[in-house]
């Protein structure tokens, strides 16, 4: 599998987040600031995820992506649009409950424009350990099997920011 990277573009009031190769936790501070500052932007009317080049992605990126989807509905009272084709990502993202959050289409999208790619930050693990645990946490809000699914990991880590907090 390909190194993942994230690319952005912000036009105007489209946002477009291209996922490309195996994206991983590594990307997870990256992505989770970009969001952030995203979030503070009201004059938002179209969020598209592009996944047809994605390889791989792991629960951690799939929460933040749920975290996205689940702003953008109350927020900017839209879906977030997800476009992808692989079938084995399509799977996952249909038996997590992704379709209930965010429109998931299967033909390209047809956005295009200037994309840059986001950066690696180097954060203290406990920055990373609240990203994942708060991309599992909104997962497990997704339906009950994701709860019954990450209920330990999420019960680790939350003893791992007790103990180190």
């Amino acid at each position: 599998m390909n190194t993942g990277k994230i690319l952005v573009s912000d036009q105007a009031d489209t946002c477009l987040l291209k996922l490309v190769g195996d994206v991983r936790l590594t990307l997870s501070t990256s992505l989770n600031r970009y969001m952030e500052a995203l979030f503070g932007n009201n004059g938002i009317k179209r969020v598209i995820v592009d996944m047809l080049d994605t390889e791989g992605v792991d629960s951690t990126t799939l929460g933040l992506i749920a975290k996205l989807g689940l702003h953008c509905r109350k927020h900017y009272k839209i879906n977030v649009q997800l476009f992808c084709q692989n079938q084995s990502i399509l799977s996952t993202l249909d038996c997590m409950g992704f379709g209930e959050i965010i429109d998931i289409c299967q033909q390209p999208s047809d956005i295009t424009g200037d994309m840059y790619s986001l950066e690696g930050v180097d954060a203290k693990i406990d920055e990373v350990r609240q990203h994942v645990l708060e991309s599992h946490r909104i997962l497990g809000q997704l339906n009950p099997q994701n709860s019954a699914q990450f209920e330990d990991l999420i019960r680790a880590l939350e003893s791992d920011i007790e103990t180190d907090g």
